[in-house]
């Protein structure tokens, strides 16, 4: 059994919504703080803010995303974004890979445009998000290889507004795919401490949710 503390410091406390504001944002960074969650994830605009309510020695990570939604800004673009993100302060990138390149078939522009991204993001974490519910499992099979091969942190499962959340079995295959040599971060539709467990036990090891607390009012105390 996890418990709450434990669990916290698996999650990216996220909003990512359009309609977020100043106030949502400062209010996800109190309860980060509060509860003791590894990050908080928000949209490149706010990562200046979140940087700036989080650098008194919080503990809480700030990581954005790159090419979000759906991943197809051309690869200068998304080098540009990676860079900017970290001057502005964020320490992770969670970065959608290029769905169109994949479902093509150009399996060496997702290559080229992944090293390009890792050199950009030097000692910054990144997370590769594959969207899983665009892909057949022989393109997760070939786009996890091409990951671990580019040296990325984590693939990510999916963004939250793909075709759907993520399921036990999208991190079962990650996990398999990459034989443990990356992390995995499950994302998308986790609403629940229960759901939240079983994705763990499937071999997630972050977990992105906008659901956090109520995630958290299921895990029994510490």
């Amino acid at each position: 059994m996890i418990g709450r503390r434990k669990l916290a410091k698996l999650i990216d406390h996220t909003d990512v919504r359009p309609i977020a504001t100043d106030a949502d944002i400062k209010r996800l960074c109190d309860e980060a703080v509060k509860y003791g969650f590894y990050a908080v994830c928000v949209q490149p605009y706010f990562v200046k803010l979140a940087s700036r309510l989080l650098a008194d020695e919080s503990g809480v990570k700030v990581c954005t995303v790159v090419g979000f939604p759906f991943g197809l800004n051309v690869t200068d673009v998304k080098v540009f974004e990676a860079r900017k993100a970290i001057e502005d302060g964020a320490e992770e990138l969670d970065v959608v890979m290029n769905i169109s390149a994949v479902k093509s078939g150009s399996y060496d522009y997702l290559e080229d445009e992944l090293n390009k991204i890792m050199n950009a993001a030097e000692d910054a974490v990144v997370k590769l998000i594959i969207e899983t519910g665009y892909l057949t499992v022989e393109e997760m099979r070939t786009v996890c290889e091409i990951a671990v091969k580019a040296g990325v942190d984590y693939i990510k499962t999916c963004t939250g507004f793909g075709p759907r959340g993520v399921s036990l079995d999208d991190v079962r295959l990650i996990k398999e795919f990459t034989g443990g040599k990356v992390g995995i971060k499950a994302s998308g539709g986790i609403r629940t401490y229960e759901q939240a467990v079983s994705l763990i036990e499937a071999g997630a090891t972050r977990l992105g949710t906008s659901r956090s607390l109520k995630v958290l009012e299921g895990a029994p105390p510490e």
